[in-house]
């Protein structure tokens, strides 16, 4: 041991040996402290985390039953309004018919005016041929008859001059008699006209009450959601449906839309055509089972960015309005999907049909409003076959921004 140590360099390495061997257990057992202390601070943020969302879940919870009721009235007043809009286009139609019936009306007095007048002229001409030329006396006529056949031949014209005078008096006497009653007619048509157009008042007026009514539920509606947004921006980074899409997705998606505005643009002298009739309608035949906002889940809260309208799988979907396709594929969590672009009275607007189980559109296709564009299904992040439907205003920009609520769009 001695001879081991004679050397210096032996004897310094030895010291350092020693100290490392020492050293180690003791930067192990820091470490492992801060680690632990770590993982404490964690346990605790996730269990605040926990605590924060079963309280979101608990007020959601709280205020479902009102929610529900909110739906069911919108989804009443929704079908209020569509029956509404069929008398309005009913009692359209007839105002089109009895207005057509009167154009008709007024071309036949037209005629029949047309018509008395001429014989006017006949008779006041025959009037002033007898007072120039004298009573004609039919009798003279018939007794200077110079044989029996000159005789018949007298009776003859004079009966039929005869006939011919009565003929016109009667056809006159019949035309100012029809005239009569067709001008009745016409007077009753348009007063028909008038009560359907006052009818046409009433039905606007109740719709624009309704469509009223259901916004001031829909106000409700939302305010109750609003009422959950204090932690939105934690509970969304953890929990909310939103699109775990790739910059270069979510970036060509954009430029297909912004390709297809300016391609829009150059066709039409710098501006956007409309390519709707300035309303979206009901995009297939589903029952409501989720509407846009907080929901609760089970497993915590979400927002939801659109509405589920839920039926059989291969259900038709349609446009909710004209437009041009701006992306027909899978899509994330939305599985099958289309987008669809929309210009509205200048305004832009975007619709999204999620959870398709086919899609019958390509994208950059021009669309009509009611036109099939794909089937019901269950694909990407979904417990059953139904439709997820959004609407934004503004070009698509995923969900950062213009995603609003359809149900102020569309009626149920």
């Amino acid at each position: 041991m001695k001879k081991l140590f004679r050397n210096p360099f032996n004897l310094f390495v030895a010291i350092m040996t020693i100290l490392l061997v020492v050293q180690v257990p003791i930067t192990y057992a820091k470490s492992l402290s801060e680690l632990q202390n770590e993982k404490s601070k964690a346990d605790q943020q996730k269990k605040e985390l926990n605590s924060e969302i079963k309280e979101k879940s608990s007020e959601i919870n709280s205020i479902e039953g009102k929610l529900e009721q909110l739906v069911a009235q919108i989804e009443t007043l929704g079908q209020k309004i569509t029956s509404t809009n069929t008398e309005i286009t009913t009692v359209n139609g007839e105002i089109e018919e009895a207005n057509n019936n009167i154009k008709s009306l007024e071309e036949e007095i037209t005629i029949l005016q047309g018509k008395i007048e001429q014989r006017d002229e006949l008779l006041q001409e025959r009037a002033r041929a007898i007072q120039e030329n004298g009573t004609v006396d039919y009798l003279d006529v018939l007794l200077g008859a110079n044989s029996f056949v000159d005789f018949i031949d007298r009776f003859s014209a004079v009966n039929t001059l005869i006939e011919a005078d009565r003929q016109i008096m009667r056809e006159q006497q019949d035309d100012q008699n029809l005239l009569e009653e067709q001008k009745l007619v016409l007077e009753n048509t348009k007063k028909e006209l008038e009560d359907k157009k006052a009818e046409l008042q009433r039905l606007k007026e109740s719709l624009t009450s309704q469509k009223a009514e259901k916004d001031r539920y829909i106000d409700e509606l939302e305010a109750e959601q609003k009422k959950l947004q204090n932690e939105k921006k934690l509970l969304e980074e953890e929990y909310s449906e939103y699109l775990n899409l790739s910059k270069e997705l979510e970036d060509a998606i954009k430029k297909e839309q912004q390709r297809q505005l300016e391609e829009l643009k150059k066709q039409n002298n710098g501006s956007i055509p409309n390519t709707s009739d300035g309303t979206f309608m009901k995009p297939t035949n589903g029952r409501l089972t989720s509407p846009w906002g907080w929901r609760n889940l089970g497993y915590g809260a979400e927002f939801h960015y659109g509405i589920d309208l839920a039926n059989s799988t291969g259900t038709p979907v349609v446009a909710a309005a004209g437009g041009i396709v701006t992306y027909a594929a899978p899509l994330s969590s939305y599985g099958n999907c289309i987008i669809v672009t929309h210009s509205v009275n200048g305004q832009i607007y975007t619709t999204v049909y999620a959870h398709l189980s086919s899609i019958q559109v390509s994208t950059g296709q021009s669309v009509g409003k009611g036109q099939q564009i794909g089937l019901m299904g269950s694909t990407g992040r979904s417990t059953g076959p139904h439709l997820h439907f959004e609407i934004h205003t503004g070009p698509w920009n995923g969900q950062k921004s213009g995603n609003v609520n359809p149900l102020r769009y569309i009626s149920l």
